[in-house]
C-alpha cells in the first residue's frame, strides 16, 4: 500500500476529487446542454430530451442549447407524447433544421427510431442493458447501434450514433450514458437502474483527452475507443464504483482552466 504507484494515484484521485467538487455544481447546468433534459421529471421525457441534446452536442455550448430548444419546441416541449404517437405529417414542422451535419432527414428518422424503439423495445434503458460478464458498456453500444438502425434510413444517418466496434470513442453516447446512470447528484440523474455507473466510460474528447494524458492517464496519443479503455482502466483504480465521476474534473480543467 506504501508503494510509489499507490503514493501517485492517492495524490491523483485527491486532486481529481477536489475539482470533481469544485465543478459538480448545479452551476454547471446552466451554460451546459445537460440543462435540455432537467427540464422534466417523467422519465421518457428525460431519456429522450437527453439523448437528442447529446446527439447534437459538438460545436459552440450556446448552439447546441438553441438547437436542442428548437427540437424541444418542434415536440411540444412534450418529448414522450411526441415520439409515441407523431405521424409522418408531425414531422414536416421541423423541416429547414440544421446543426452542424445533423439535418432534417436525420431528424425524421430519429423520431421515427425513438417511437420503434419505445413500441416495439421496451423503451432505451432496456437497449443500452449490459449482459453479464460486459465489463464496459461496449457491447450495449453496439446493440443499441443496431437496433436503432433496423428500419429503413438513409446512410447518412449513420454517423450520428457512433459505434464502438469501428474505434469510435462514442463522446456523445457515453456522455447520454453518464446522463442517465450516474448516481443524482444534482447534476446527472441516477434514472436507470439496469445500468451500473461502475460499467459507463468516460466522454473522451479534445479537452478531457489533453488533461488526461497531462496527468497521465492517458498514453495514447489518438481519442478513439482503444483510448477510452485505457482511461477506464486508470479511473476506476481510483474509484470502481464510479469512475466516470473524474469526467467533471477532466472537463473543467479543460474548458475552463486551460489546463
Amino acid at each position: 500500500m506504501n508503494s510509489p504507484f499507490f503514493m501517485k494515484v492517492s495524490k491523483l484521485k485527491n486532486f481529481l476529487e477536489s475539482k470533481y467538487a469544485q465543478y459538480c455544481s448545479p452551476q454547471f447546468i446552466k451554460t451546459d446542454p445537460i440543462q435540455i433534459p432537467h427540464r422534466f421529471t417523467r422519465k421518457e421525457d428525460i431519456e429522450i430530451a437527453g439523448f437528442l441534446a447529446a446527439t447534437i452536442a459538438w460545436g459552440q455550448r450556446p448552439t447546441i442549447i438553441r438547437n436542442a430548444e428548437r427540437l424541444l419546441s418542434g415536440m411540444n416541449n412534450a418529448p414522450f407524447d411526441f415520439v409515441l404517437n407523431h405521424k409522418p405529417k408531425d414531422l414536416q414542422r421541423f423541416e429547414g433544421f440544421v446543426h452542424r451535419t445533423f439535418n432534417y432527414d436525420d431528424v425524421c428518422y430519429f423520431f421515427t427510431s425513438l417511437q420503434n424503439i419505445y413500441r416495439h423495445h421496451g423503451g432505451m434503458e432496456k437497449l443500452f442493458e449490459p449482459r453479464r460478464d460486459e465489463i464496459n458498456m461496449k457491447y450495449a453500444l453496439g446493440r443499441f447501434r443496431y437496433t436503432f438502425f433496423e428500419l429503413e434510413h438513409l446512410p447518412r444517418s449513420r454517423k450520428h450514433v457512433s459505434d464502438p466496434f469501428a474505434n469510435s470513442a462514442c463522446k456523445r453516447l457515453n456522455m447520454f450514458l453518464r446522463w442517465m446512470a450516474r448516481p443524482a447528484d444534482g447534476i446527472d440523474f441516477g434514472l436507470w437502474k439496469f445500468v451500473s455507473p461502475a460499467l459507463l466510460s468516460c466522454p473522451l474528447d479534445v479537452h478531457s483527452g489533453r488533461v488526461a494524458r497531462k496527468l497521465g492517464l492517458l498514453e495514447r496519443n489518438a481519442n478513439d475507443w482503444k483510448a477510452v479503455e485505457e482511461l477506464d482502466q486508470n479511473l476506476r483504480a481510483m474509484n470502481p464504483e464510479d469512475p466516470v465521476r473524474y469526467d467533471f474534473a477532466l472537463f473543467g480543467l479543460g474548458v475552463f482552466e486551460k489546463f
